[in-house]
């Protein structure tokens, strides 16, 4: 891409582009996304330190973070996609990119601190991917990190729940572990963590159902139906929907009124 083009893009529209290519988990377009803002980035740093060189002031460009903010999101993004694409390769090169950021010149208080986030992402990151890849001899280092985080227990439980389901592992011992702190997850329903929820809901359902307990995995996708409204995901309510119809003639009266009257509300 010419550096014309480069310098009439901004980097905070670039992430916004990325966060919806993201939610409709359109995984090439991703891909593209977090390239075209790897090449923003860079041009803005490249012309920063011809400036610098000079002995001139760089122009001033409005960004709402720091410049490794940027360099940073790119490399998660890609990874991300890569991940969910199955190329695991690919996204251990992106971890790794975005695991030491602390390359970049003139790093202030808040730069630095960027730097340790993204650190610290890598270091979630890197065992959520191993642990999708099958490597279950990683699950209960996984388990004391997430313990050891507890901001990241979602988060990681998501991943578990979804390997357990690829890898046909049971993982009750983990799920009792976690019990107290899913229900209190579960009742506050907090908008900041539907998302992740949501997803975990649904994994679990399909684990619940795998271990031959039908009701239970009424019960996780009746939660998952309900995050996926607040949401506003018509394709996650289809995708539940369509696993609790799989369920209907294990369900019990009682899950299947519920169930009615939740489809009433979203009319």
């Amino acid at each position: 891409m010419r550096k014309s083009i480069l310098k009439s893009l901004k980097p905070d529209i670039i992430v916004e582009m990325l966060e919806m290519a993201m939610a409709f988990e359109n995984w090439n377009k991703v891909i593209e996304r977090a390239d075209m803002l790897y090449q923003c980035v860079e041009s803005i740093h490249e012309e920063r330190q011809e400036y610098q060189s000079k002995g001139m002031p760089s122009p001033h460009i409005h960004i709402a973070r720091p410049l490794v903010y940027y360099y940073g999101v790119s490399h998660l993004m890609r990874g991300m996609a890569h991940q969910k694409m199955g190329q695991v390769d690919q996204a251990r090169a992106c971890i790794e990119q975005y695991a030491e950021l602390g390359w970049m010149e003139d790093l202030d208080e808040v730069g630095m601190q960027v730097v340790q986030e993204f650190r610290h992402k890598a270091q979630v990151n890197r065992y959520a991917l191993e642990i999708e890849a099958g490597q279950v001899q990683l699950l209960e280092e996984f388990v004391n990190f997430l313990l050891e985080h507890p901001e990241e227990w979602l988060v990681g439980l998501k991943v578990i729940a979804e390997a357990a389901v690829r890898h046909r592992w049971r993982i009750d011992r983990v799920l009792h572990v976690f019990e107290d702190l899913i229900q209190g997850v579960s009742r506050e329903e907090d908008s900041s963590n539907n998302d992740d929820m949501y997803h975990y809901c649904y994994q679990r359902a399909l684990y619940e159902q795998w271990m031959g307990r039908p009701q239970e995995a009424v019960e996780f996708i009746l939660q998952a139906i309900r995050l996926a409204h607040k949401l506003g995901m018509d394709r996650y309510v289809i995708r539940c929907t369509a696993l609790l119809e799989v369920l209907r003639e294990e369900a019990t009266a009682e899950q299947i009124g519920r169930y009615r009257i939740m489809l009433e509300g979203m009319v």
